[in-house]
């Protein structure tokens, strides 16, 4: 264990959060219904939509219009007395400033990330949870009924982002970047398949995820709920909407949240979960590296054959 002070995790420098990721979309009126058929609030500002949960009106994702659907660029919190720390980090690195992508939320300032995404880095409050989510497990005293009748049913809104994950083409050195340059640390590994990054100052298992493939995607957003009865509700809830595609509902090995994936209408995921492993700013996590049965689910049904198919058009990043 490290002694924190007030929360943070002392000399390490590094983003706290993921603060929010942008994407677009061939189709502005598709995403909003999706998004709010999944349970989230969708606002339609400057010719963009922002995503934010029922519960906080931080927003979480910024959708642009765009030729295809792709994964526009990932936003970092960073603590303001940091900033100087992490600008001369990244510069003696030879990191590359760039222009932020179109349709990006302003502020903050830009670099060109692994694989050449887009990574803007910005002062900001810290979004990543500072404990473990709370989590719940109802049920009845004997002779009292449980059923909740299907017309009583209670809608499903997630209480705010946990992860997200992304396509890209090396592991071994994607884990390199976000650790060296952006002090993410390696919470576990599944050899060159699958990682996981947690924040230093406290985090869930992971605040980023990293799935192998041959150029970079968006694989999944993942939206943290407060119990299996949510998880259940919140996939009901989705293919009511026509939204029936997914996988779940299971258990994940590495991480160990409850899960169920919902595809959304452009072949990546929106994942409910819930339960998911905390890291504290004062834990040395035993980062490991997994075999793949050990890595992916505990139990539930077989994910689909194409689940981790990158679906987004390669792009000339350079």
């Amino acid at each position: 264990m490290t002694q924190t002070v007030s929360g943070r995790r002392p000399g390490s420098i590094g983003v706290h959060s993921i603060d929010h990721f942008g994407l677009l979309v061939p189709d502005m009126n598709v995403a909003q219904r999706f998004y709010e058929q999944f349970g989230l609030s969708v606002r339609s500002e400057r010719a963009r939509l922002t995503l934010s949960t029922h519960h906080d009106p931080h927003r979480w994702g910024v959708i642009s219009e765009g030729p295809a659907k792709r994964l526009s660029y990932l936003s970092f919190g960073i603590f303001e007395d940091d900033e100087p720390a992490i600008a001369d980090k990244l510069l003696s690195a030879g990191v590359k400033p760039i222009e932020a992508p179109p349709g990006a939320e302003p502020g903050g300032w830009w670099i060109a990330g692994f694989d050449k995404l887009p990574i803007n880095l910005r002062v900001a409050g810290k979004r990543s949870p500072n404990e473990k989510s709370a989590f719940t497990a109802a049920s009845t005293a004997p002779g009292v009924s449980g059923a909740i009748p299907n017309s009583k049913a209670p809608p499903v809104s997630p209480r705010r982002l946990s992860h997200v994950a992304i396509f890209t083409s090396s592991i071994p050195d994607a884990i390199e970047f976000y650790v060296s340059a952006l002090g993410l640390r390696l919470s576990d590994r599944s050899g060159d398949g699958v990682a996981f990054l947690h924040g230093a100052h406290g985090s869930d298992h992971h605040l980023l995820a990293l799935v192998a493939s041959d150029h970079r995607g968006l694989h999944h957003v993942s939206w943290d709920v407060g119990s299996v009865q949510e998880i259940g509700l919140g996939a009901a809830q989705a293919a009511r909407g026509g939204y029936a595609a997914g996988w779940g509902l299971g258990r994940h090995v590495l991480g160990a949240n409850y899960f169920y994936y919902v595809r959304d209408p452009w072949g990546s995921y929106c994942e409910y979960s819930a339960d998911i492993d905390f890291i504290p700013a004062d834990c040395d996590w035993p980062a490991g590296d997994h075999a793949p049965e050990d890595a992916m689910y505990l139990w539930g049904p077989p994910p689909p054959d194409d689940f981790a198919t990158n679906y987004e058009p390669a792009v000339d990043c350079e």
